[in-house]
């Protein structure tokens, strides 16, 4: 009644079956354009402040502070002037303080100037003249306790 067949192996293409398709989040319906770096190139000075939130590289000169949210600053980069950015890295020159949560130093690197930071790496062969101030966020600080005044009858006692 009940027979035990075998499976012999047979030669010829492959089936190959479809992938599922997946199915789109809300995240990947609305696309945002990717975040590309702005470029200054090594043939373009700026006379003045360059601000804004995202991501720059500087190939050329800037002559003013810059604020931005990230920083690079190629080997053929210089800045004269502050620099305000969450992430900092220097391969060419800047004169002038750096203010950033992570600035990091490579060999051909030249900083004449403070950095304010939170972690600073170097690499051998940079140059660095100026201080290292560590930021640390300040701690939390206790509410004020209420100042009491005394009790009505240690104000109005006569001598």
């Amino acid at each position: 009644m009940f027979s035990k067949q075998t499976k012999t192996a047979t030669r010829g293409p492959a089936k190959i079956e479809p992938l599922p398709t997946p199915v789109a989040t809300m995240d990947q319906t609305r696309k945002s354009p990717p975040k590309v770096a702005s470029l200054i190139s090594a043939d373009i000075t700026i006379e003045g402040g360059v601000t804004g939130d995202g991501e720059l590289q500087i190939d050329g000169v800037v002559r003013g502070d810059v604020r931005v949210g990230r920083l690079t600053v190629g080997e053929t980069g210089h800045v004269e002037g502050s620099v305000y950015a969450e992430a900092v890295e220097v391969r060419g020159r800047v004169v002038g303080s750096i203010t950033s949560k992570q600035v990091r130093l490579y060999g051909t690197s030249y900083i004449d100037g403070d950095i304010t930071h939170e972690q600073l790496a170097m690499e051998t062969g940079a140059f660095f003249q100026g201080r290292s101030l560590k930021f640390q966020r300040p701690a939390p600080q206790p509410a004020p306790t209420p100042v009491l005044a005394p009790p009505p009858e240690a104000q109005a006692k006569p001598a």
